[in-house]
């Protein structure tokens, strides 16, 4: 099911893992539901389009008949410009990952300005995945270059925050955080390839059209938004492949309503699947993203 594969690092990535990767290793045990949440949102019609294919790169081809007589990889690839032109939207997250017969979801909720390029989310780890049973929600400011995480725990001061420079994470932060960053998760797709139209869906009853395909890390790096390149490329770096399965869904004006890509990584000799997928609606909503003052940010050592 998934052809990616990380590398295990250290520094700021061994620092990060332990948000949504040492609770999958470290003997957790039980299975969770997938975690495809779709709140509400308004209605619109669906993309129709015809089952196309179309090949990545700048010389790539596609058979034409998605909406407006684009090609369905033309369609999907244009998703990250439509939704800088949007906006801001709520948005829904989920990690789910699976090792050794153990799997588990982490959630997040919140929202994200695709103008600006950053969010605020709510991330919740199952409580199988903590010592003590249950674990107050991780706020997390997802910005150009960093993340900063609060309720980080592991000896971090409760009224702390943690800033990473996720260009130096092996994965640009696309798993490691708990949450795929919502720009990343649509920056991806700009060099979708192989994309397929799959057909018309329903989320929470908007209609939309469903595409399925491939992407690759490297390829998206070199025409992502500035603010979201270097990530990009750190992650193009750490895995061992940069192919992702993806399968994507957009309404009628062309917005992401929702994206699923599938990852997989090696961590301490153990293999983990991972399947992170980010659901947008509520297009508009106010996002209110604070950084904090530097004297409340953690320098001291994190533990695992």
């Amino acid at each position: 099911m998934v052809v990616q594969k990380l590398r295990r690092g250290g520094g700021a990535y061994a620092v990060a893992a332990a948000v949504a990767v040492s609770a999958t290793v470290t003997g957790v045990s039980g299975c969770s539901g997938a975690a495809d949440a779709t709140p509400p949102a308004p209605g619109a019609a669906a993309v129709r389009a015809a089952d196309t294919h179309g090949a990545a790169g700048s010389g790539g081809t596609a058979d034409t008949g998605g909406a407006g007589g684009m090609a369905a990889v033309e369609v999907v690839r244009k998703a990250p410009d439509v939704l800088a032109r949007t906006g801001t939207s709520k948005a829904t997250t989920a990690i789910e990952m699976a090792t050794g017969g153990t799997r588990l979801t982490i959630k997040g909720q919140g929202g994200y300005d695709f103008r600006k390029r950053h969010g605020r989310l709510q991330v919740v780890l199952p409580e199988e995945a903590s010592a003590t049973g249950k674990q107050r929600p991780i706020t997390e400011l997802l910005t150009p270059g960093a993340l900063y995480m609060k309720n980080r725990g592991a000896g971090v001061p409760a009224d702390k925050w943690v800033r990473i420079d996720t260009t130096t994470l092996d994965d640009g932060n696309l798993v490691t955080g708990g949450a795929t960053d919502p720009a990343a998760a649509a920056e991806l797709l700009r060099a979708a390839r192989k994309v397929t139209y799959v057909g018309d869906a329903k989320l929470s009853g908007v209609e939309v059209s469903h595409y399925r395909g491939t992407t690759d890390i490297g390829d998206a790096a070199k025409v992502a938004s500035p603010q979201v390149r270097g990530a990009l490329a750190a992650a193009a770096k750490g895995f061992t492949t940069d192919t992702v399965p993806f399968d994507a869904y957009l309404d009628d004006e062309g917005r992401l309503r929702k994206v699923r890509h599938r990852f997989s990584f090696v961590n301490e000799g153990r293999e983990v699947d991972v399947a992170s997928t980010t659901v947008l609606y509520a297009f508009g909503a106010p996002v209110d993203v604070t950084l904090p003052p530097a004297r409340d940010i953690y320098a001291g050592k994190i533990e695992g």
